[in-house]
């Protein structure tokens, strides 16, 4: 798909079809996540794949977001690996992490499926439920899956501002 047809026809989807995302897509998917620039290249990202029908229970138990999706990638990030400012100590895993996440998403719209980045989630509930290590950080949800016949964007997706109101020139 034309990177421009990409980026206009990616919405977030809320209602997914019951039909398995094929485990080529899944990795062409995380190709993608691989391929994703990071903080001095550290690539701090993990990422989990969700899939069976015990860990996609988990994620209803971290967020009300699931919309039921038959895939669910959680993207973290491995905050002993993840680049730190030298000026204010600021990490940038959550950062890197957000980039991965775009990177994934745009690929699964240039795939044929739809994605929703979900950041509602209790961070500590998503740590205790998949029993993450103290130095996994979680970012987002990220489910992932065919859309439901008749799914649409919800009417806000298209209200965007004007270029002049998100740029200014110095």
């Amino acid at each position: 798909m034309e990177f421009e047809k990409v980026l206009s026809e990616r919405y977030s989807v809320r209602s997914f079809s019951e039909k398995k995302v094929e485990r080529e897509k899944v990795e062409k998917i995380l190709h993608a996540a691989a391929l994703a620039p990071t903080a001095k290249n550290n690539q701090p990202q993990k990422i989990f794949v969700i899939e069976s029908r015990e860990g996609l229970e988990k994620v209803k138990k971290c967020t009300v977001c699931h919309f039921d999706a038959p895939l669910v990638f959680l993207i973290c990030f491995d905050s002993s690996v993840s680049w730190k400012s030298r000026f204010d100590g600021r990490d940038f895993g959550p950062i890197d992490a957000s980039i991965v996440t775009t990177q994934m998403m745009l690929e699964a719209t240039n795939i044929g499926l739809g994605t929703t980045w979900v950041g509602l989630f209790d961070p500590e509930t998503t740590r205790q439920v998949f029993e993450l290590p103290e130095n996994i950080a979680p970012v987002a949800f990220l489910p992932t899956g065919y859309p439901a016949e008749g799914c649409i964007p919800n009417e806000r997706h298209f209200m965007r501002k004007k270029i002049e109101e998100i740029s200014e020139n110095l």
